[in-house]
């Protein structure tokens, strides 16, 4: 019989929402006396969807999600808003919050590093890149135009397409760099498949944009390709 009560004690709490636990498992709570950084992801997860399932607190939940994808948040990123709903508990508004959050993070990082530096060598330009594409399902192609001093104009999505690949109009991409009087580009897209070597269809595309860039004296610097951790530079490997 006691032991009856224990389970209905347990299941009871853990059905309530994080301004129902105890105080010290409120990950907000806890925020507010110890600072930020004393959260576990587990915890800012959970702030974030503000309560669990029926049968597990929204800490537990945000561990279970986080568990399917190794506790990587790099790959968390990467879940879409059908996968978030596989986990019992999560709905279409807290799968939303979690990818709406994450995100946030990744604009944040590309921000901080758009607005410190002008770009040097490629890996200035893959600290951005890797922000936007690193974690994506599917291909984007994006430009980053630069002026004469190499520091960054703007960027822009040229397009977005499949997990194999996206489709470039080098017409549409002189035609931003002339209006908005870029000096040079660089131009760089994601393989979702996490291998960083180039196509033949990357290469075609890299040449065509060259030889029209050579013509009106715009530069492409480099082309990149990121994948996952890793990246490949067309001007590191003496191609443009």
């Amino acid at each position: 019989m006691k032991k009856h009560y224990l389970y209905k004690a347990m299941s009871d709490y853990q059905n309530l929402s994080i301004k129902q636990w105890a105080l010290e498992d409120r990950p907000r709570e806890k925020f507010m006396a110890k600072g930020l950084q004393s959260l576990s992801d587990a915890e800012l997860i959970a702030i974030l969807i503000g309560s669990g399932s029926r049968d597990e607190s929204a800490v537990e939940l945000s561990k279970k999600i986080l568990s399917t994808v190794d506790h990587n948040l790099h790959e968390l990123g990467k879940l879409t808003i059908s996968e978030l709903k596989k986990q019992k508990g999560i709905g279409e508004a807290k799968a939303i919050t979690i990818i709406a959050a994450l995100e946030l993070g990744r604009r944040r990082k590309v921000a901080d590093i758009i607005h410190k530096d002008k770009i040097t060598s490629s890996m200035d330009a893959v600290l951005i890149f890797q922000s936007l594409l690193g974690d994506l399902p599917h291909e984007e192609f994006w430009v980053l135009f630069l002026n004469r001093s190499n520091k960054i104009i703007d960027k822009q999505r040229i397009s977005q397409g499949g997990l194999v690949g996206t489709v470039i109009d080098v017409k549409i991409i002189m035609k931003m760099a002339i209006e908005k009087l870029a000096s040079s580009i660089i131009l760089c897209h994601n393989h979702p498949s996490g291998n960083a070597q180039p196509s033949e269809s990357d290469i075609s595309i890299t040449k065509k944009l060259k030889q029209a860039g050579e013509f009106l004296e715009i530069a492409v610097l480099d082309h990149l390709i990121i994948a996952d951790d890793s990246f490949y530079s067309f001007a590191d490997e003496g191609f443009v």
